[in-house]
C-alpha cells in the first residue's frame, strides 16, 4: 500500500469517527449548508434569473431595432449571466447529493464545472464583439441613440436588483460569486452603454456604440479569466491562493514534539472546502495521538482547514532520510518523497 493510500486510511478512520467529513458542524469556513439556507439560496438566484432572462429577451429585439452592437453585446453578457446562475442551481443541487459509489467527494466540483465553462463562454463571446466592434469603429452604422439610453437605463435597473438578489445568497461558491461578478460587470457596461447613447443622441458621433461595446469586451474578459484560472486552480489541485504549503509546513513541523513533516498536499474540494494530508514524524517519546489532536486544532484555528488527514508516526531515533529503505535505519514509510520536507531547525525546501 502506497504512503498516500495508507495515510488516507488513517486519516479516514478517525474522519469518521469525528464526523467531520466537511468540518465537524456541517458548514465550512465562510459558508453554510444547512437545508433552509440552501432552499433561499436557490430562491434567491432564481429570482435573479428571472430578472435578467426576460430582460434580455426585451433588450436582443431592441439592440436589433436601434441597430446598436452596444445593446446587443449587454445581452449577450446577460446570458452569460443567465446561463451562470443556471449552472449554479445545477451544481448546488448536485454538490448536495451524498458521497457514493466511485465519487468519494460527491458531485461537489459541479459548481467548479460550471463556473469554468461559464468563464470559456464569456471568453469565447468577447472575442466575437471584439471583432465586431472594430468594424463598426470603421464604417459605424446609423444608431438611435435615444432608443440606447433608455433602454441602457434600464438595464442598470434590472442589474442593481439581480446583484441584490445574488448578494443574499452564499457568496462562498465560486458559481455564485462569479454570477455576482457578473451581473455587477453587466451593471457597468449598461452605466458605460447609457453614455454612449447620451453621446450619439447629442452629437452624432456614432463609433461611441462601438467604444461602449470594447470596454464591455474588456469587462467580459477579466471575469472570463478570472473564472477560468481560480476553476484551473482547482482542477489541478493547487493549494489555495490564501496558503502558502511551505509557510503551513513549516508551523506543523515547529509544533513539539514533531521531528519532521513531508508528503504535505493541500489542496481544494470545492469552493470554500479545503482539504490537507501529510506525513508528521514525532519525537521517539512524543505522543502520536495527541500530536494528531493539537495538528488538527492548529489546522483549524489558523487556517482554516477542518478536513484534515494526518499518518502520525515515531521517528527513528537517528535523524531521517526521506527515501531511504528501513535496512538504512530511515523511514520505512515513504519510498519517495513528496514535495518539501519540513523540521525543526534548518528546513529543508
Amino acid at each position: 500500500m502506497s504512503v498516500h493510500d495508507q495515510m488516507h486510511d488513517a486519516g479516514h478512520t478517525h474522519d469518521q469517527g469525528r464526523g467531520h467529513g466537511h468540518d465537524g458542524h456541517g458548514h465550512g469556513p465562510g459558508g453554510h449548508s444547512h437545508g433552509v439556507s440552501a432552499d433561499a439560496d436557490r430562491r434567491w438566484l432564481a429570482a435573479a434569473l428571472v430578472l435578467i432572462g426576460t430582460f434580455m429577451a426585451v433588450e436582443v429585439v431592441i439592440g436589433v431595432i436601434a441597430r446598436s452592437l452596444a445593446l446587443i453585446s449587454d445581452a449577450a453578457h446577460m446570458l452569460t449571466d443567465a446561463v451562470s446562475i443556471v449552472l449554479a442551481l445545477i451544481a448546488m443541487r448536485l454538490a448536495a447529493r451524498p458521497a457514493r459509489g466511485g465519487f468519494t467527494y460527491g458531485l461537489k466540483r459541479a459548481e467548479i464545472l460550471s463556473a469554468q465553462a461559464n468563464g470559456l463562454t464569456l471568453l469565447l463571446l468577447a472575442v466575437w464583439l471584439a471583432y465586431e466592434a472594430v468594424e463598426r469603429l470603421i464604417d459605424p452604422p446609423p444608431v438611435a441613440g435615444g432608443l440606447v439610453l433608455v433602454t441602457a437605463l434600464a438595464g442598470i435597473l434590472v442589474n442593481i436588483a439581480a446583484a441584490w438578489c445574488i448578494s443574499r445568497a452564499n457568496r462562498s461558491s465560486l458559481a455564485v460569486e462569479g454570477a455576482y461578478q457578473h451581473v455587477l460587470n453587466d451593471l457597468f457596461a449598461f452605466i458605460g452603454t447609457a453614455v454612449a447613447g447620451l453621446v450619439v443622441l447629442t452629437t452624432g458621433f456614432r463609433q461611441a456604440d462601438a467604444i461602449a461595446t470594447l470596454v464591455v469586451v474588456a469587462l467580459m474578459v477579466k471575469a472570463g479569466y478570472g473564472l477560468v484560472r481560480e476553476s484551473g486552480r482547482i482542477f489541478l489541485e493547487a493549494a489555495p491562493a490564501h496558503l502558502d504549503p511551505d509557510a503551513v509546513g513549516d508551523r506543523l513541523a515547529g509544533h513539539p514534539p514533531v521531528a519532521e513533516v513531508h508528503d504535505l498536499h493541500i489542496w481544494t474540494i470545492t469552493s470554500g472546502q479545503a482539504a490537507l494530508s501529510a506525513h508528521v514524524l514525532v519525537e521517539p517519546a512524543g505522543d502520536c495521538h495527541a500530536v494528531r489532536r493539537d495538528l488538527e486544532r492548529l489546522l483549524s484555528k489558523e487556517y482554516g482547514i477542518t478536513h484534515t488527514t494526518l499518518q502520525v508516526d515515531h521517528a527513528q531515533e537517528a535523524l531521517l532520510t526521506v527515501g531511504r529503505t528501513a535496512d538504512d535505519g530511515a523511514d520505512p514509510h515513504c519510498a519517495e518523497a513528496h514535495g518539501p520536507v519540513h523540521r525543526q531547525g534548518p528546513h529543508d525546501h
